[in-house]
């Protein structure tokens, strides 16, 4: 039985299918149906759900588009469009088919390069198209697109180390959780876990920003600088680093736990685990750890615990190990 080949028509056509599908399945009148038709598309050759993961990514690197000047509003009224949905749709298209990419660029409203990494049990080093480089530690994943207008970097998740490639007239801005953080060229690392994110700044200039939406362009970080935010801050928290700073122990392999409360330790430790780990209660949390870690055995690190510290471990509902302090006995009367 001979295999057959797929012409350069065949892929065109299952990546305007691909296209189609991704605009479909976002669209709020999406019916069960189209659905199940989707999954039947998808099913009938492992090509098509490859190509459908590619527009996925090109989908949420759009989801990031600059929102489009305003415009006159016409004297008839007319039925609104949501502009997000549109723009978006507007960018899968034209980065599925070349010639609309090209007026897409001109816009700024779709890159003209696109990437995708991720670093699961290995420390790794990417460069982008821009001839930037970026370090990802275990469990990191990001994104980048080149516009028209700057260089744009999303974190999905984790913490990396960027090494800027220097140009003024193209901005590069790294998105982290709902905060952005903007340079031109320099060095710095971005660490986040669910909604935390810390910016540190070892050369260079940046300006950070814990709030896309909020006016400016945020705070600027000098070298030797930290900036913190969490979801929901107005401003970033901005701190000085000590000169023994561990926080990029990470690019050695290594979590550097300073002496820090098991509540503080907790988000540095839980990056590395797949169910995070937690605490039973404040008294439990304020139990100070300290001691110098493999990014790979963290696993080994929590189960270790019980041996350093005055706890022990159980287990809740939902599967996560939880750290309990051992109840001190009443001195003798």
């Amino acid at each position: 039985m001979t295999e057959h080949t797929l012409s350069e028509a065949d892929y065109d056509a299952i990546t305007d299918a691909a296209a189609h599908w991704c605009m479909r399945l976002h669209a709020n009148d999406c019916t069960e149906q189209e659905r199940h038709a989707f999954e039947q598309w998808r099913d009938a050759h492992p090509l098509h759900a490859f190509e459908y993961e590619a527009m996925l990514e090109i989908w949420d690197v759009a989801g990031d588009l600059p929102r489009p000047a305003p415009v006159l509003p016409l004297v008839r009224p007319q039925p609104e469009a949501p502009w997000r949905r549109l723009a978006i749709a507007a960018a899968v298209c034209a980065l599925a088919l070349p010639l609309a990419g090209y007026g897409g660029w001109h816009l700024g409203w779709v890159p003209n390069a696109y990437q995708h990494f991720e670093a699961t049990d290995n420390v790794r080093t990417v460069t982008l198209k821009d001839g930037s480089q970026v370090e990802l530690n275990l469990g990191s994943e990001l994104t980048y697109g080149n516009y028209k207008d700057q260089r744009q970097v999303t974190l999905k998740k984790g913490e990396a180390f960027f090494r800027v490639s220097h140009d003024t007239r193209h901005p590069f801005v790294v998105k982290a959780a709902e905060g952005r953080i903007r340079v031109t060229g320099t060095q710095f690392n971005v660490w986040m876990y669910e909604d935390q994110v810390k910016v540190n700044l070892i050369e260079g200039s940046v300006l950070v920003s814990s709030n896309t939406d909020l006016p400016g362009d945020g705070l600027r970080l000098d070298p030797a600088m930290q900036a913190s935010y969490r979801r929901g801050d107005f401003t970033p928290r901005i701190s000085q680093t000590y000169e023994n700073d561990s926080s990029l122990a990470w690019r050695q392999g290594k979590l550097v736990l300073d002496d820090l409360a098991l509540s503080d330790a907790l988000p540095l430790i839980n990056r590395y685990l797949d169910k995070p780990l937690m605490v039973a209660d404040n008294s439990t949390g304020s139990i100070h750890i300290g001691g110098i870690y493999n990014i790979k055995d963290i696993n080994g690190l929590v189960k270790s615990l019980p041996r350093v510290l005055p706890v022990y471990l159980t287990r809740n509902d939902n599967g996560n190990l939880v750290v309990n302090a051992i109840p001190q006995k009443p001195p003798k009367s």
